[in-house]
């Protein structure tokens, strides 16, 4: 169950960033010089370079990493202006960021905060 605990979060989080990915190849439908083409993909993978920094500071201290993923939601629902559409993609950052808070406590109050190797 540990390891469970431990791992889905990260998991999720790295799924969550693939996924967020694939919509920045939509850049390449569009006919244009190759170099213009890199920036415009590169400018569209900055929220994913976000979300990785973010699962990389989670992966030592899933305490801030998960108030920062709850963070991340509140500011890409604010960034939607709230669209009732746009939840697929605003709720996922908000349950990984509860689960590295679960997992945080979890290994806190059971564990003494020993992560599994």
């Amino acid at each position: 169950m540990k390891k469970f605990i431990f791992w889905f979060p990260r998991g999720l989080a790295i799924c969550f960033i693939l996924f967020l990915g694939l919509f920045a190849l939509d850049v390449f439908s569009i006919s244009d010089s190759w170099y213009r083409l890199l920036v415009a993909f590169l400018i569209h993978l900055i929220p994913d370079f976000i979300l990785l920094a973010i699962t990389i500071l989670a992966w030592k201290k899933p305490f801030w990493g998960g108030w920062l993923f709850i963070f991340a939601a509140v500011a890409l629902a604010f960034w939607v202006n709230f669209n009732l559409i746009s939840w697929p993609v605003v709720l996922p950052p908000a349950v990984i960021g509860v689960l590295f808070l679960i997992q945080y406590y979890y290994f806190k109050k059971y564990e003494k905060n020993q992560l599994p190797s």
